[in-house]
């Protein structure tokens, strides 16, 4: 491992507890997040289903949007 890596790993972290300290203190706020149009949900008797696609595409094109800024301050 050299320094990059190290770097890598403290940014991760930092962004974890960021992401952390954001839904503690506002989970209450965050409830619509997997509850979006175009996430499948399927809930029967005694099987639940739940696939949230809206919300990981969201997720995804924020945390690719998070890791470009990342990547041009390191």
């Amino acid at each position: 491992m050299n320094s990059q890596t190290g770097k890598w790993i403290i940014a991760a972290g930092i962004l974890i507890i960021v992401i952390g300290i954001i839904i503690y203190f506002f989970h209450d706020k965050l409830n619509w997040l997997g509850k979006l149009p175009g996430d499948i949900r399927i809930e029967k008797e005694n099987f639940r289903f739940y696939f949230p696609i809206t919300t990981m595409i969201i997720v995804s094109v924020l945390l690719t949007i998070l890791i470009n800024v990342f990547k041009k301050f390191f």
